[in-house]
């Protein structure tokens, strides 16, 4: 080091910072920077911490100046920082107070320590500027799959020496049994790039998704021209995965191009997954149709949707049920990730129990409450209609519509179902009166009175205790109505509105009524 410094004025110095900017990869203005910076230190501790000193390389010559820097002051203070008015314009005539004049120092030959500490600076700054390189240029990459060489096995996960950089690939994001050995060719996907006090950090997963999607869109050129596009994909690493495609043009079958010529291209992913299943689907805009599609290779008999608690009921045969759970409900677990919906399976035995059950439920209220005999309850459960509310709130002509009534009998029994209504609301009123139920609850109108009435039961008597429940308390406490989180959750953030104890203007988002901090504070 010591060497080629002396001279400083020689090209050596231009030489040494390409070959260390062609090795590093890194810019050889960034090395000559470096550089700058370690002659800067050098000449301080020659010169004295007390001055500031700069240091220049000239980028064409290599010839290195250096310089002290003089603020230009009415009145010098100090004579190692600062230079008098007068003495400055004997430099430069046009310098005012405030400016910075650049007083040249003589090179410097570097000693041994000098030297060695120059070197430190120019192996730190140079280390920097590999850094930002580095990640300036991973950060753009994520989502994309790279192939490296494993250069170390840790406890953890293994390192991965990606030629110009090195990564991580952690034990949890390995596909499970799998292992790697120093040498062995790793492909991975990576997913994250972050700034760390050692260096970027490059995070690689094969248990990903997107790694999946990516090994897909390398084997199928309809994938990587954008005809066929992949929805959704889930995946349990190592034993099975969903993927669902659709293509942009009608006339090429999208799962057959995944597939390929006997199943050339789905098994050069399987092989790379580490013999994962995988099983591909048409995706469909129609929720029932893609649920259908998920649980393949099941068979469904029905569906039931409800869009409210984006829930869906699956009915399949008896001798399918297995399948579609899949073995430790592996495959509606997928499914359900796959489609995004709650599925409930139930077999067709199971269905027709409920079903009969539901029925005889409802027929035999019917005769109870509303005074009839059990035929025309029969043919009223049978229409769907299962609670007194449903005759109560139907139109005549609806009821009159049943085969074997007419509009006589279909006035008669929504006058007794209303008047059933009526002397039960009566009930519910004093009840709520001896409970102590307050007006401002009775009145809140995202509840029916025998909701209310069933909440004083369970000592929610004020629209404050109900404002002051989280969802899953309200779920809890109502089980009758089978609530969504999303749903009770309204329901709570509406009291609080009506209380004051936050904006209207608030939204609340899914799942957003858990007791917090804030609430309890503005209560």
């Amino acid at each position: 080091m010591a060497d080629t410094t002396t001279a400083l004025g020689k090209p050596e110095l231009l030489r040494i910072a390409d070959s260390v900017a062609q090795e590093k990869g890194i810019p050889v203005d960034a090395v000559i920077r470096a550089m700058e910076q370690a002659i800067q230190t050098a000449a301080r501790r020659k010169y004295g911490h007390e001055h500031e000193i700069v240091a220049e390389i000239d980028r064409r010559s290599g010839e290195v100046r250096l310089y002290r820097v003089l603020q230009v002051v009415e009145e010098v203070e100090d004579p190692d920082r600062q230079i008098g008015l007068d003495e400055a314009h004997r430099r430069n005539p046009l310098a005012q107070v405030g400016d910075r004049i650049l007083d040249p120092l003589p090179p410097i030959d570097l000693g041994r320590i000098a030297a060695q500490s120059a070197k430190q600076v120019i192996v730190q700054r140079v280390r920097e500027a590999e850094r930002e390189r580095i990640y300036a240029e991973y950060k753009d990459r994520v989502g994309e799959i790279v192939v490296g060489e494993v250069k170390r096995v840790e406890r953890g996960g293994i390192l991965v020496d990606l030629g110009r950089a090195e990564a991580y690939l952690r034990r949890e994001d390995m596909i499970p049994r799998e292992s790697f050995r120093p040498k062995d060719r790793v492909r991975a996907y990576i997913y994250d790039v972050r700034k760390d006090a050692r260096g970027p950090m490059i995070l690689l997963s094969r248990t990903h998704p997107g790694f999946l999607v990516k090994l897909f869109e390398q084997e199928v050129p309809e994938i990587y021209e954008g005809i066929i596009e992949i929805k959704a994909v889930a995946r349990d690493p190592g034993s099975r995965a969903k993927m669902a495609v659709y293509s942009h043009d009608g006339s090429i079958d999208p799962v057959g191009a995944c597939v390929g010529m006997r199943g050339s291209r789905v098994q050069a992913v399987v092989q790379e997954l580490r013999g994962e299943k995988i099983d591909i689907i048409p995706w469909s805009q129609d929720p029932a149709t893609f649920v259908v599609n998920a649980l393949a290779p099941a068979e469904v008999t029905k569906v039931v949707l409800d869009p409210d608690a984006h829930r869906i009921e699956v009915v399949v045969p008896d001798e399918q049920l297995h399948i579609a759970i899949g073995r430790r409900g592996q495959n509606v677990r997928l499914a359900a990730q796959l489609t995004g919906w709650e599925i409930d399976l139930v077999s067709e035995s199971e269905e027709a129990e409920r079903r009969t059950r539901t029925f005889q439920e409802a027929t035999r209220l019917f005769k109870q409450e509303l005074d009839v005999d059990e035929m025309i309850a029969q043919l009223l459960a049978a229409e769907g209609f299962l609670t007194v509310e449903d005759v109560a709130y139907a139109e005549v002509d609806e009821l009159a519509a049943i085969q074997g009534f007419d509009e006589e009998v279909a006035r008669a029994l929504k006058e007794r179902a209303l008047e059933w209504l009526e002397r039960r609301d009566a009930r519910l009123r004093e009840e709520a009166e001896t409970l102590g139920v307050d007006a401002d609850l009775l009145a809140f109108e995202e509840l029916d009175l025998p909701s209310i009435v069933e909440l004083a039961r369970k000592g929610v008597k004020t629209l404050e205790d109900l404002a002051g429940l989280a969802a899953d308390e309200l779920q809890e406490l109502l089980p009758e109505l089978e609530l969504s989180a999303e749903e009770a959750g309204e329901i709570v953030m509406r009291a609080r509105i009506q209380l004051g104890w936050i904006a209207p203007e608030v939204k609340p988002a899914a799942g957003e009524a858990d007791r917090t901090e804030e609430a309890a504070g503005e209560r």
